[in-house]
């Protein structure tokens, strides 16, 4: 299994972020758009685990998100990883919440626990919208940071609960299984 932890976005947030990049998909239709369905907001990618993990997983996850109570969260604002210019992959942001920051904490102390390797790098949220297959010539990459910093997307997404997917490999696509979802409590 190729494990990650997520937070859902909400059907009708998704089909509104939908709606906004479209300039962007018509602008760049050679990326590689992340289907609407799949779209999610990353706290976690734990990578290769069995069985076993996933039972150590459970319930260090569940403690670690009782502990928190839901909140709500705060898409707004495009980027690209690195940059624009060296785009490898375009994003919605989220605004800074430290709630988010404390669950995502302790999240990867509970994965620590569960024996899976806690992350070097600092916790950037975001929604990941499309992959760079290649580099972008540099008036693509401006003309589409541009048309990103005039899509006024908005919207608060409600944080009720955290799941573990196994994100399924095919031909066509990676497809995500829900293995388990933990619910947040409440402090």
């Amino acid at each position: 299994m190729r494990l990650f932890l997520a937070i859902e976005l909400a059907p009708a947030i998704v089909a509104a972020m939908d709606d906004a990049i479209a300039p962007l998909r018509a602008l760049e239709p050679g990326l590689a758009w992340v289907a609407p369905e799949k779209r999610h907001l990353t706290l976690k990618f734990i990578g290769d685990g069995d069985d076993a993990l996933v039972e150590r997983l459970v319930p260090a996850l569940d403690a670690a998100v009782a502990a928190h109570r839901a909140f709500s969260m705060h898409l707004a604002g495009f980027g690209a990883f690195p940059n624009f210019r060296r785009a490898r992959v375009v994003w919605m942001g989220v605004e800074g919440e430290a709630r988010l920051e404390l669950l995502h904490h302790d999240l990867e102390l509970g994965c620590a626990h569960a024996g899976v390797e806690v992350e070097g790098r600092a916790f950037r949220p975001h929604v990941t919208l499309a992959r760079v297959r290649s580099p972008l010539a540099v008036v693509q990459a401006r003309a589409l940071a541009r048309a990103a910093r005039r899509i006024p997307f908005s919207a608060a997404q409600d944080v009720t609960a955290i799941t573990l997917f196994d994100s399924v490999l095919a031909p066509s696509g990676a497809r995500y299984r829900r293995v388990h979802t933990a619910t947040l409590g409440g402090r």
